[in-house]
C-alpha cells in the first residue's frame, strides 16, 4: 500500500464517521416533538415540554454547525500538510525526539483548544445561559481553561515523554512498559482523583450532620456498606444540572453529591440515588470498567507497536521524516473505527449495569423514590425523553428514562 492510499483511507474514515453521526443526529432530531409516553406525561407540563423541545432543537443545530466546522478543518489540515508544518516548527526547537514530540503535541493541543474555545464559550454563555443552566462566570470559564492546559502539559507531557523514551530504549516492546505506566496512572486516578484533582476546580465539603446524613448512614448499614466519607461539591458554581458519584476504593472510598442534587431532590430520593450507586459498587461494575479500560489500553498499545515503526504512517500525513509522534497521530485516525466498536460494546455493558444498579436500589431500598428522582433530574436538565432507538444504541451509556421506569416497576 502506498502512503497516498493510506491518506485517502484516513480521509474516508473521517468523512464516513461524520456522515454516520449526522444521520443518527437527524434521526434523533425527528423525534424531538413526539408525544410523551403515558409513563412520562408527568415529567413536563405543556410549557416545560415546549422549552425542552426548543433546547433540544437549539443544541442539535449548534452541534451540527460545530461538528461540520471541526470536520472541514481537520480535512483541510490534512490536505494542506498541516502536520508537516507543525512538525517542522517542532524540529526547529530541538534535536531530541522527546522534546520535538512534546512541542508538536503542545502546538496541536493548544491550537485545537483555542479554535474550540469560541464554540465552548457560545454553548456556555449563550445556549446554556438562555435556558437557565449556566452559573459559570467568565473568570471561572477561562481559569478552567488555563488549569486544563497546565494539567495536560504536566501530566500528559510526562506520560508521553515516558512512552517515547520506552520506544527508544526497547523498540516495539515499548507497549508493555507504556501499558504498565498507563495502568498505574489509571489506578492512581481512580483512587485519588476526588482528593487531588477535583479541589483544583471545585470546593468539596463534608456533608453536614443532620437528617440526610443519618438516612444515608442508616441505609449503608442495612446493606453492609461502610460509608464514612460523604462530600458535597459546589456544582452550582458552573451549572444547575445535578449529579452524584462514587470514587476510590478501600479507605479512599467516598461519595460526592452535587449541591444542586441536594437542592432538587427530597432526602428519600437522594438515598435512592445513592442506593443505585452502591449497587454499582456491590455488583463490581466499577472494577469491571476499570479492568476493561486497562485491557483495552493494552490492546491499543499492542496494535500501535505493530505499526508505529512503518514510515507509511508518517508519509500518509505528508511528513517525510518518520517519527513516533506523527505515526501516533496517523494511527489514532486509522484506529478510530475500532474505538467506535469498543465504545459501542462498553455502552451495551453500561446499560446492562444501570439496570442491575436500579434493581439493587429497588430491592434494598425503594423503587418509587428512584423513579421520581430520575424524573426530576430529567426535567431539570430538559432531557430528551423520546430518543431514536438507533441513537440510543450507538451513543447512550444509560437506558432511556422510559426503559428504566418500566424496569423499576416490574
Amino acid at each position: 500500500m502506498s502512503s497516498q492510499s493510506l491518506f485517502y483511507i484516513i480521509i474516508a474514515i473521517i468523512v464516513i464517521n461524520f456522515i454516520i453521526d449526522k444521520i443518527l443526529d437527524t434521526l434523533n432530531a425527528k423525534h424531538f416533538n413526539d408525544t410523551l409516553p403515558k409513563e412520562l406525561e408527568d415529567v413536563y407540563d405543556e410549557q416545560e415540554y415546549k422549552k425542552s423541545q426548543n433546547y433540544k432543537g437549539t443544541t442539535y443545530k449548534f452541534g451540527l454547525f460545530s461538528s461540520t466546522f471541526s470536520t472541514i478543518l481537520t480535512i483541510a489540515f490534512l490536505m494542506f500538510d498541516g502536520f508537516e508544518f507543525v512538525d517542522n516548527i517542532a524540529r526547529n526547537t530541538s534535536n531530541n525526539p522527546i522534546i520535538i514530540a512534546l512541542v508538536f503535541f503542545g502546538i496541536i493541543m493548544i491550537g485545537n483548544d483555542i479554535l474550540a474555545t469560541p464554540f465552548s464559550y457560545y454553548s456556555t454563555f449563550v445556549i446554556e445561559e438562555k435556558f437557565g443552566f449556566n452559573k459559570t462566570t467568565k473568570k471561572t470559564f477561562f481559569l478552567d481553561k488555563i488549569k486544563g492546559w497546565l494539567m495536560m502539559t504536566i501530566i500528559g507531557g510526562c506520560i508521553l515523554a515516558l512512552i517515547i523514551w520506552f520506544y527508544q530504549a526497547t523498540g516495539n516492546l515499548f507497549w508493555l512498559y507504556a501499558w504498565g505506566v498507563v495502568a498505574a496512572f489509571t489506578l492512581f486516578m481512580n483512587m485519588f482523583y476526588s482528593k487531588l484533582i477535583v479541589p483544583l476546580f471545585n470546593k468539596q465539603t463534608p456533608l453536614e450532620t443532620g437528617t440526610l446524613r443519618d438516612k444515608i448512614s442508616e441505609y449503608a448499614k442495612t446493606v453492609g456498606f461502610k460509608l464514612d466519607k460523604i462530600f458535597v461539591i459546589d456544582g452550582s458554581k458552573r451549572s444547575t444540572k445535578a449529579n452524584a458519584y462514587f470514587s476510590g476504593f478501600g479507605r479512599e472510598k467516598r461519595v460526592t453529591l452535587y449541591d444542586t442534587l441536594i437542592n432538587d431532590l427530597e432526602d428519600e430520593e437522594i438515598v435512592a440515588v445513592l442506593a443505585h450507586e452502591v449497587g454499582h459498587y456491590k455488583k463490581k461494575h466499577i472494577i469491571f470498567n476499570l479492568v476493561a479500560s486497562i485491557l483495552l489500553t493494552g490492546l491499543t498499545l499492542y496494535i500501535l507497536s505493530l505499526f508505529i515503526s512503518n514510515p507509511l504512517l508518517s508519509q500518509a500525513l505528508g511528513v517525510n521524516i518518520p517519527s513516533f509522534h506523527i505515526g501516533l497521530i496517523a494511527f489514532g485516525l486509522l484506529y478510530s473505527p475500532i474505538s467506535e466498536v469498543t465504545g459501542l460494546i462498553m455502552n451495551i455493558f453500561s446499560r446492562k449495569f444501570e439496570y442491575q444498579a436500579d434493581n439493587y436500589a429497588k430491592n434494598t431500598y425503594k423503587g418509587e423514590p428512584l423513579i421520581t428522582s430520575l424524573k426530576k433530574l430529567s426535567k431539570n436538565s430538559l432531557s430528551n425523553l423520546t430518543p431514536h432507538p438507533a441513537y440510543v444504541f450507538m451513543h447512550y451509556s444509560h437506558p432511556t428514562l422510559l426503559e428504566r421506569i418500566k424496569n423499576l416497576r416490574q
